[in-house]
């Protein structure tokens, strides 16, 4: 956004990094963002706080400051009677977590904006996300909710600071009510409840759209990847649970929530069949999608999962890539004040740039028509006919048609590129980049294409020398590293993202520095007193309430992946006892698993690693064979296996005094590369053939001879 053509005087903002608080630097408002100045003044003067949270592609978030934070009238209201600050969700998940919390508590639901009122004291009293300025949409008006709150506050105190106090002691209480301090699984308990997180989320999923419900509809990875890991280890439900996450992915592939030009998956859609979106893209997504594709093309060999994948990708590294290294955050839904009006088409607008000819096979294609599906008869390009439909429609070959639509998309993509582009946040966040590491990583080792493991170790090296300090994680970068620590999801991210890169490269350093970061992480989050990981770390400024952060949200859980690092973790470092405190925490949230797996999706997989185990590849080679392992590298990266774990490792390390158990006896055969494949305490026979490994890592039990080898 263009802040010289803001009016007036900058407030507080103006000096502020993140481009969502840079976008209200010139609103009429005198905002503060959130620290001690704010809080200070609100305690002197024994003013609420009006604290608005969002971020910079949110689209509610740009129509509140429209109407609301840009008018001199609702902003003399907030002037008079508020302390106002203003919060980039982002850079502050930890203020974002406690009051969407106390908003969904309040009102049963939350998003953003969100906007809530505070005691003096940071307790929350009265909440809501998006207001209009006047009553209208069935919602109350902006000025005449601040009106009504400032008169009950004024004239009735003790009735705000009682709701405060019931709120506040909601929130403290909300963590230890999930929990379950008398639950002891046995295994066979824990099977049973994987299963049957499984078939409850199979049987709520659209059988005719895939994906969960109807409108708006969001991709919920963590349930996807749940789904693909039963179906990857249990024939018997493997068509079924299969079949359901490839018609999910597959609609969505086809449909406008993928930028089907320039690659990309944009937020969420607004219709049931994936063909409106939400334009925003933001990082995450495009860092959790590609690695189910990725799933599912090691299940299914369909090629459109693969086109998905580099697609995605090459638009990371094209449009989201900061030039030392890291990844920004997201990209807005809006371009020149109006939602989608970069990547929507009209019949006339493609005409012009390919000719009438060629603009009829491409219409009949993304359909787009002079009705169109979005504002202004404009289209969102989807998949309405596929290459082989539209050849039997031409009479044509399928090649020729397929080369044709490739030249047509790429010069309506150059057309694209000349038009106003949406904001951009280049904040670059740690776990979001670590999100993004792992999923160039997990490509490479399925696809080989070198450019994506280059990729993942250059970012992994901006968070390195950019986002450490004094042994610790920072949030974000924007110019110059925030002051803001890391928080749970952060670390988790980080940890899980050093050992798919341990695996992808092969490189011994990433695994001992994910367990380093892993000693930090318990160390900065672990709570002693009810076992668990706090959402913030013990050095975190204070906060009315010390979160937990076991449900998933738009990502994993920072639970739910710390977790499973810790049994990742568990067979290179036996003696610290990882996987016996991975299972310690994940039986505490047995009944939260059991009566909703669609809110914690990453703790039943976690769990399912846990309880059923996974299959581990153990490779032994000399540093000078390292040319003779990629043969088997590339064997193990075509197949999915559930909780693959694949090390290679020196044959001085199996033999050395402090190798972990599974290691222990792993020798070479005849002086040459050798293989095991290992499900439980049982490992299969050596291989020196990388042919031999296939057998073995597709198959679902191995054989073996007097148990681990």
């Amino acid at each position: 956004m263009d802040l010289k053509r803001r009016r007036g005087e900058p407030n507080r903002l103006i000096h502020e990094t993140s481009p969502y608080l840079l976008q209200h630097a010139y609103n009429p408002v005198d905002w503060y963002p959130w620290g001690e100045e704010a809080l200070e003044r609100a305690r002197v003067e024994g003013k609420p706080i009006l604290l608005s949270i969002g971020y910079s592609a949110c689209h509610w978030c740009h129509v509140m400051e429209r109407e609301s934070f840009e008018d001199d009238g609702i902003a003399g209201i907030m002037n008079d009677h508020f302390v106002n600050v203003k919060v980039d969700r982002e850079e502050r998940p930890d203020l974002d977590q406690v009051y969407q919390t106390a908003a969904q508590l309040l009102t049963g639901q939350g998003g953003w904006p969100l906007t809530v009122f505070l005691t003096p004291d940071q307790r929350p009293f009265y909440a809501g996300t998006y207001f209009p300025p006047d009553d209208r949409f069935g919602r109350p008006g902006f000025a005449r909710v601040m009106q009504s709150l400032v008169r009950t506050y004024q004239e009735d105190l003790p009735r705000i600071q009682a709701a405060a106090s019931q709120l506040t002691e909601a929130l403290r209480q909300i963590d230890s009510r999930n929990i379950d301090q008398n639950a002891a699984i046995a295994p066979q308990q824990g099977a049973e409840l994987v299963v049957k997180a499984a078939h409850w989320l199979s049987h709520h999923m659209d059988g005719e759209n895939g994906g969960f419900g109807n409108a708006p509809k969001l991709p919920n990875t963590p349930v996807l990847e749940l789904l693909l890991r039963v179906a990857g280890r249990d024939p018997q439900g493997a068509s079924e649970y299969l079949g359901l996450v490839r018609l999910t992915l597959t609609k969505m592939a086809t449909g406008g929530i993928y930028d089907q030009l320039g690659g990309g998956f944009h937020r969420y859609s607004v219709d049931a069949a994936w063909q409106v979106p939400h334009f925003e893209k933001m990082l995450y997504d495009n860092a959790l999608l590609p690695p189910l594709y990725v799933q599912a093309y090691q299940l299914t060999g369909d090629e459109l999962y693969r086109t998905v994948v580099e697609e995605s990708l090459d638009y990371v590294m094209r449009e989201m890539s900061h030039p030392e290294g890291g990844f920004y955050s997201s990209q807005d839904a809006d371009s020149q004040g109006a939602e989608g009006k970069f990547f929507v088409w009209r019949p006339q607008e493609i005409a012009d740039v390919v000719g009438k000819e060629l603009a009829a096979l491409l219409c009949r294609h993304f359909g787009v028509t002079e009705r169109g599906n979005f504002e202004d008869r404009s289209t969102v390009l989807h998949v309405a006919r596929g290459v082989d439909e539209l050849a039997a429609e031409t009479g044509s070959d399928p090649a020729h048609v397929r080369e044709r639509l490739q030249q047509g998309k790429r010069a309506l993509m150059e057309a694209r590129e000349r038009r106003v582009r949406p904001g951009r946040d280049e904040k670059v966040i740690t776990g979001w980049n670590a999100l993004m590491i792992s999923a160039f990583a997990k490509a490479y080792e399925t696809f080989r294409d070198a450019r994506h493991l280059r990729r993942a170790i250059v970012a992994a090296q901006f968070i390195e020398e950019g986002l450490v300090r004094d042994g610790r994680l920072l949030r974000s970068f924007k110019e110059c590293p925030s002051d803001v620590g890391g928080f749970l999801d952060d670390y988790a991210y980080w940890v899980a993202a050093l050992l798919d890169l341990h695996e992808a490269s092969r490189e011994r350093r990433y695994l001992d520095e994910a367990h380093r970061w892993m000693q930090a992480t318990l160390e900065h989050f672990w709570d002693a007193d009810s076992p668990g990981f706090f959402y913030t770390s013990a050095e975190s400024g204070r906060l009315i309430h010390r979160p937990k952060d076991w449900r998933d949200q738009s990502t994993p859980s920072g639970t739910g992946v710390c977790l499973y690092n810790m049994i990742r973790l568990h067979s290179s470092f036996d003696r610290e006892g990882y996987a016996e405190r991975a299972a310690s925490v994940l039986e505490l949230y047995r009944r939260q698993m059991d009566q909703n797996p669609w809110g914690t999706a990453s703790l039943v997989s976690a769990y399912d690693a846990a309880v059923l185990g996974g299959t581990e590849i153990v490779v032994v080679a000399r540093a000078d064979q390292r040319s003779e392992v990629e043969p088997f590298a590339e064997i193990i990266g075509r197949h999915y296996v559930p909780h693959r774990i694949f090390h290679v490792i020196a044959p001085e390390e199996a033999q050395s005094e402090g190798a972990p158990m599974l290691w222990q006896g792993k020798t070479q055969r005849d002086g040459r590369v050798t293989a095991y494949v290992c499900r439980g305490f049982q490992c299969s026979e050596p291989v020196t053939v990388p042919e031999a490994i296939e057998r073995l890592v597709g198959a679902r039990e191995v054989s073996h001879e007097g148990g681990a080898n």
